[in-house]
């Protein structure tokens, strides 16, 4: 019985380290910026630490984040502002880790605690890719998003 154990864990070890490589393989911390070229990972920026709930896949998650056209030559790099929930007064609540968002957005939240604040940049692989989006997001577009996790609320306690 314990020969199974162990090799029932190892098994189990195995079977889940795709899904943490896979993760960090699209993502890249960063302390600043970018100044060239944004390679095919989004970059996640802390800007502050929080210290409340981690945001985790199949939680719901409230943010409020702004969302522009990644522009180099733009003071702080953000060119057209496309998106805001801040503008709308009205926080963003959304289940994260199952595709409801741009991929480099559902990943670049998860980890992220309950008061922090992250600058997401999101090349276009992650992002909309080749498409138009809002009207006002040119195909191809790396994008940057400021958010702040207000929340973070297991799924079965949302009615």
């Amino acid at each position: 019985m314990r020969h199974f154990t162990i090799a029932a864990a190892a098994l189990l070890c195995v079977a889940l380290a795709p899904t943490a490589s896979a993760q960090s393989r699209a993502l890249q911390t960063a302390t600043e910026l970018p100044q060239g070229t944004i390679g095919s990972k989004t970059i996640v920026i802390d800007r502050k630490a929080g210290t409340g709930i981690e945001a985790e896949g199949e939680r719901f998650v409230v943010i409020d984040y702004e969302g522009f056209v990644y522009d180099p030559l733009a003071p702080d790099r953000k060119g057209h502002k496309f998106d805001s929930s801040k503008d709308r007064s009205q926080a963003l609540s959304v289940l994260l880790g199952v595709g409801r968002m741009v991929a480099g957005l559902d990943k670049g939240i998860m980890g992220m605690r309950v008061g922090g604040q992250r600058t997401l940049v999101i090349p276009p692989n992650m992002g909309y890719g080749n498409r138009h989006a809002f009207g006002e997001v040119p195909p191809n577009s790396t994008l940057l998003f400021e958010v702040e996790l207000l929340d973070v609320v297991p799924q079965e306690n949302v009615r």
